[in-house]
């Protein structure tokens, strides 16, 4: 066994806890909460949310899209703190899938023309109704899941009736971070951001 590195000497203490430097109005958050056990899922569109929403094509008809690891790691945080992940698109393309398989998303629907009709039995098979559901859309064929959500959030590039229905806008737009600050109020709502933002200070065998 390896000697210690500095025998007799006591390692050093864990950094303060971080104060978080984000924040949201008061209503929000507690439109954010949901109904009885609290928001149990949040349903994201994958173009213009996930996205910036443009589509790239190649000559070949291949298709490419650009994702924010900032919305990636959001999803993450979600499903740590027990809000499972959904996404639900009206488009299908193995860029998604694969997005979707590295972030751990095992509930999604690919190229739904009826999003609501896709979300009824993700959301059975999870055993939950609207009122534990958060949704994420930016366009007309998200409107139906996002006027059943307890939460409804839409990216600063949503468009006009979109925006209409949500209960939050984000200042960031979609691909650049909308879908993170999505999870930040969830998880600000569920009063989980901080445990959250002082885990990740620590390394994962917990020394500083």
């Amino acid at each position: 066994m390896a000697a210690p590195a500095n025998p007799g000497k006591a390692p050093p203490a864990p950094p303060p806890a971080p104060r978080p430097a984000l924040a949201f109005a008061p209503e929000v958050l507690l439109q954010a909460q949901g109904a009885g056990l609290g928001i149990g899922a949040a349903i994201f569109d994958v173009d213009g949310v996930l996205t910036d929403g443009r589509i790239y094509l190649s000559e070949r008809g291949e298709e490419f899209k650009a994702f924010s690891t900032l919305d990636g790691h959001g999803l993450k945080l979600l499903a740590g703190a027990g809000i499972t992940p959904i996404v639900i698109t009206g488009r299908d393309s193995p860029a998604v899938r694969r997005r979707l398989a590295d972030l751990g998303v095992v509930h999604a629907a690919f190229g739904a023309a009826d999003k609501l009709a896709a979300a009824q039995p993700i959301l059975a098979t999870l055993a939950l109704d609207w009122t534990r559901v958060a949704a994420m859309g930016d366009d007309w064929p998200d409107l139906p899941l996002m006027t059943r959500a307890a939460f409804a959030c839409a990216p600063a590039n949503a468009h006009a009736e979109v925006k209409a229905v949500a209960h939050h806008v984000t200042a960031a737009t979609g691909g650049h971070g909308a879908a993170r600050e999505c999870c930040d109020l969830l998880l600000m709502a569920a009063g989980r951001y901080a445990d959250c933002l002082r885990g990740h200070v620590q390394t994962l065998d917990g020394a500083p």
